[in-house]
């Protein structure tokens, strides 16, 4: 079992910069990689960005590229989402995912490959 608990939501302006983080407990030893996802206003859940525990490689959305980073704390047990340059389609809530399993970048995106789930954080930006 992972729990995992996100925080660093808030309302902010667009052209702002907020920095989300997701704490992991529990399991985390077999984590394989940690993702975030985000579901605005009736919208589906969508993936943002995601890091493999062990190497660190990195994979981001391409309406976030550029703007986002993903990192990780080993030491901590804490993932980061940085977010820079914020607009208003950004607004939605904000989950942390980590998957056990092993998979390829591709299966990455999928939501439905992560096993465990934060409560999510809203983010709000205001133009």
């Amino acid at each position: 079992q992972v729990q995992l608990v996100e925080s660093g939501g808030g309302l902010v302006q667009a052209g702002d910069s907020l920095r989300l983080s997701c704490a992991a407990s529990g399991r985390t030893f077999s984590t394989n990689a940690m993702g975030w996802f985000r579901q605005g206003p009736g919208k589906e859940r969508e993936f943002v960005a995601a890091i493999r525990w062990s190497g660190g490689s990195t994979y981001f959305a391409d309406s976030v590229k550029g703007r986002f980073t993903i990192s990780r704390d080993n030491a901590k047990n804490t993932v980061y989402l940085q977010m820079n340059t914020l607009k208003p389609e950004d607004t939605a809530v904000y989950y942390c995912a980590a998957t056990e399993a092993y998979y390829s970048s591709t299966y990455l995106r999928s939501w439905s490959s992560y096993d465990y789930w934060g409560q999510g954080t809203q983010v709000t930006v205001s133009s």
